[in-house]
């Protein structure tokens, strides 16, 4: 036995196997083969599992956003069966004696290059679904795993770190607690553990070797260790500890149904945090009051390409039933910055987090943005949709906001499409500038939500995805908490509400602060929500607010 030290980022204990995650786009050399009949049923047996891995997405699409939305899956499995195609691959590997990986790339790169020069619109939009269920078949052939995860159990899973088109795709079940050697504590690694509700540790370093894959292992990410081959004293000790945690969990589960009310009568709004329909099961299981932010982003990182209006729309209109009634805030999309997808083709930043990203990428491709807002609209028929802006920084954007929803929602009316009328619209205050002209903005929408990542990053000029940075970034920084004064009152001045639906929100150390400050929502991970409704019920915002508030404004 031995340990490996991290930084714990998110709580729990997990016993299990460690598993590295396995990530494809690996380089395709051409080979030489001298056996073509092998290499042709080689490609035959990948294309098959092609085949079968697009019908369990065709399903699951199905189910999650209707069978236009899932239409993409389809067009596929046709694609892999283009007899000119297949016989295309196959005459390379006989004629050139070549791998099948390098057949398939090459004759992927021709019909690409056929499709993109015709005149068709959409056939040249064929061409990047070409490349795509090419390099699924490729991945396949060099043994990459779908949804990254080959293992018959559950497992802990170990990565340098995983991008949020990544953690996107992740088959969850499988997941018993995440190890990366790099990342921070607001990585989107650890947002998706605490989503989930279990254990992360970050910043393991190169100790975190793919020699330790298939050890077993337990990992406390309270703490940050990560006991390799545990002794029995050790497993003892973690154990304990993990049944603890399990009993805590069943003593808050009796406050299910309970209000968030504080001692002395005020009621705060407690919601979740989701990035797609699936997180809506954990929303429910503990007792969320709504969704306070659906990252919306995450329906275009797991896309191929633009997601269409019906797909974003079924999977809107699928969280707003589910939540019955409950508001539901979806964020617009906040591609850009640490959230990549390819087909957007954003030119290369030297600082990204400050560049072409969020609202200024809806502003200035009004037809992605349009096509958002269509779906939005017409899935608000459905339940108590609010929409939230991310990035903002002007009034001015705010109005041209509102400008583009007005146009959308004439279309509609002309079209004869159900929507509901008043749907609320809400920005994120996530840059100084956005607090700063708070008293201007409030007057412009029904509610603010603090993103506090964003904020505590442009507050204190420091990367929120720097791994080295962690210790000055400081979000309980007196400057990050004066922000949120000034915001909240300027919000109350304005008869609007406001709430935090960044991670800090759960910081329970925090509770009594936020409630001072004067915040009516806390938006958290749904694994947060009852250990927050315990905090909020216990708290008396006439004993303490008034000294908080001194201690922070320097009073």
């Amino acid at each position: 036995m031995y340990t490996i030290q991290g930084k714990g980022v998110s709580k729990g204990v997990a016993n299990g196997p460690i598993y590295f995650y396995r990530r494809g786009g690996g380089e395709v050399v051409k080979t030489a083969v001298s056996d073509t009949a092998a290499e042709k049923q080689r490609f035959e047996d990948a294309r098959a599992t092609a085949m079968e891995q697009l019908a369990g997405l065709y399903e699951k699409a199905v189910a999650e956003v209707g069978e236009e939305g899932a239409a993409l899956f389809e067009a596929h499995q046709m694609m892999l069966e283009d007899l000119d195609y297949i016989d295309g691959i196959n005459d390379m590997i006989e004629g050139e004696s070549v791998n099948a990986e390098y057949a398939v790339s090459q004759v992927a790169e021709q019909f690409a290059a056929m499709l993109a020069a015709m005149d068709d619109a959409y056939m040249q939009a064929r061409a990047a679904d070409v490349k795509d269920i090419s390099n699924r078949v490729i991945g396949i052939l060099q043994g990459v795993v779908a949804g990254g995860i080959d293992s018959d159990v559950p497992v802990i899973l170990a990565s340098d770190d995983l991008a949020p088109s990544e953690t996107v795709q992740l088959d969850k079940s499988k997941i018993l607690g995440f190890v990366t050697s790099g990342g921070s504590g607001n990585s989107h690694t650890a947002i998706l553990a605490r989503t989930m509700g279990i254990p992360a540790i970050i910043g393991v370093g190169e100790a975190l070797s793919e020699g330790l894959e298939g050890k077993t292992a337990i990992i406390d990410g309270e703490t940050g260790e990560v006991a390799i081959d545990p002794d029995d004293a050790t497993s003892e000790r973690l154990l304990k500890k993990q049944a603890k945690e399990r009993a805590l969990k069943e003593l808050l589960d009796q406050l299910k149904g309970q209000e968030n009310v504080t001692i002395d009568g005020r009621k705060v709004m407690v919601y979740c945090n989701i990035g797609s329909p699936d997180d809506v099961d954990p929303v429910l299981a503990n007792d969320g009051g709504g969704i306070g932010l659906f990252r919306s982003e995450f329906l275009y990182l797991q896309n191929d390409d633009y997601p269409s209006e019906e797909q974003q729309f079924q999977a809107y209109k699928t969280v707003a039933e589910r939540m019955g009634g409950k508001r539901v805030i979806i964020r617009t999309l906040d591609i850009g910055a640490d959230k990549q997808a390819d087909y957007f083709q954003l030119e290369k930043e030297e600082n990204p987090a400050m560049g072409l990203r969020a609202i200024r990428i809806c502003l200035t491709r009004p037809e992605v943005f349009k096509t958002q807002l269509r779906a939005l609209y017409r899935a608000s028929a459905y339940g108590k949709i609010a929409i939230m802006f991310p990035m903002i920084t002007s009034v001015w954007e705010v109005q041209e906001i509102k400008r583009i929803c007005q146009a959308v929602k004439a279309e509609l009316r002309e079209e004869e499409i159900p929507f509901n009328e008043n749907v609320e619209l809400g920005i994120m205050i996530e840059t100084p500038a956005a607090v700063m002209m708070s008293d201007r903005l409030a007057q412009e929408v029904d509610f603010f939500s603090v993103g506090t990542n964003d904020l505590t990053q442009y507050t204190l000029a420091v990367d929120r995805q720097g791994n080295n940075l962690d210790k000055f970034f400081d979000s309980h920084h007196p400057a990050v908490l004066r922000m949120l004064k000034m915001a909240a009152d300027n919000a109350h001045k304005a008869g609007i509400w406001i709430g935090i639906c960044g991670e800090l929100g759960a910081d329970v150390t925090l509770t009594e602060t936020f409630l001072a400050i004067g915040i009516d929502e806390l938006s958290v991970s749904p694994s947060a929500v009852l250990p927050l409704r315990s905090a909020i019920r216990s708290t008396d915002t006439t004993v303490n607010s008034q000294k908080i508030l001194d201690e922070l404004l320097g009073c």
